[in-house]
């Protein structure tokens, strides 16, 4: 069932990136999915304002774009200006129910969904999922002290307000052939990235809306041993590499594992899939690279063959520069320096 539909998703992304005649069948119902979506913005106008300001991390093309690093990498950007940041979320694939509910050190990624426990883990951040993300929101705001409040993937939650909105999009990729789902790849029409804040193309050539991963290190699951990159190529010259992901670009992984230098065999899996022990049972390697999205679905079983590579993005400083500007304009977030 898994190589089954991989090879599904494969098909339409193909199809919807390099063009394929019988997408027209689904044009009536990218009609209505545009009708639909464009009736949920106006809804934005009757969004009940909160008490601080709302900076909303999102997209308009399914799939992964780098949304949850970037996310991360802006609220410790912010962190480092003095500003106390409280993090909402969907929580997919999470158990929560409606919730809202507090992402805890001992919360698992079933429980609260991967991303979320991801961000939490990172950055220290209060971290609320819930299908509500106004809710969500205000008990964030109720419960804890913080400045402002950063949205995961709310670029199309209308019920909750906003500030100020960063669109994030694949710089290769783009916008695919522009059609709105099942068509193409937008969850809104192309049109909408005109009314968002600033656009963030991952891997772009422009220094005011590019940003690129920077690699850390490789981190021991087990032992949380940190290994640089040279003395990885060194030390694991004689056994057998394989990277494994479960991410919505996984060539954007093995991408950054090709830039440190490591020889290794791909294995990829539909995105947010747990990696099971049977999954990495069936990888033939000695050593199993993987990402810290991934990692956070693996609390349940210990594999001493598994290491992590550790990345962060890294943002434009003219995008901190103007949040900085419109937040102390909103005098609603406290900044230091």
């Amino acid at each position: 069932m898994k190589a089954w539909r991989q090879r599904l998703e494969a098909g339409i992304i193909r199809a919807w990136y390099e063009g394929a005649w019988w997408l027209w069948c689904l044009w009536p119902l990218s009609v209505l999915v545009t009708w639909v979506a464009r009736r949920r913005r106006a809804q934005l106008a009757a969004a009940l304002p909160l008490r601080s300001p709302v900076i909303i991390v999102g997209g308009i093309t399914v799939g992964g774009t780098g949304k949850t690093p970037v996310l991360i990498a802006l609220v410790e950007a912010l962190q480092e200006k003095g500003m106390r940041v409280g993090v909402v979320s969907r929580g997919y694939g999470s158990s929560a129910g409606a919730g809202p509910l507090r992402v805890e050190a001992r919360s698992t990624a079933r429980a609260v969904g991967d991303e979320p426990l991801l961000i939490a883990l990172r950055t220290q951040a209060p971290v609320l999922v819930g299908r509500d993300r106004w809710q969500a929101a205000k008990m964030l705001l109720d419960t804890t002290d913080v400045d402002v409040v950063v949205a995961d993937d709310g670029l199309q939650h209308y019920a909750l307000p906003r500030d100020f909105e960063i669109a994030v999009i694949d710089a290769q990729r783009g916008l695919g052939n522009r059609r709105v789902l099942p068509m193409g790849p937008l969850r809104e029409p192309p049109e909408r990235l005109a009314a968002v804040d600033w656009i963030l193309e991952r891997n772009g050539s422009d220094p005011d809306s590019a940003f690129h991963y920077r690699q850390h290190h490789l981190l021991h699951w087990q032992t949380r041993r940190v290994l640089a990159f040279d003395a990885a190529s060194r030390e694991w010259q004689p056994v057998k590499l394989a990277a494994a992901t479960a991410l919505g670009q996984p060539e954007q992984f093995f991408a950054s594992l090709d830039v440190v230098g490591l020889d290794f065999e791909s294995h990829s899996f539909p995105d947010h899939h747990p990696l099971s022990r049977q999954d990495l049972d069936a990888i033939a390697a000695d050593i199993i690279i993987i990402t810290e999205k991934d990692a956070v679905k693996i609390d349940a079983f210990d594999d001493a063959r598994i290491w992590v590579l550790v990345i962060s993005a890294q943002l434009p400083a003219a995008l901190i520069a103007r949040l900085q500007q419109r937040l102390a304009s909103e005098g609603g977030a406290r900044c230091t320096t």
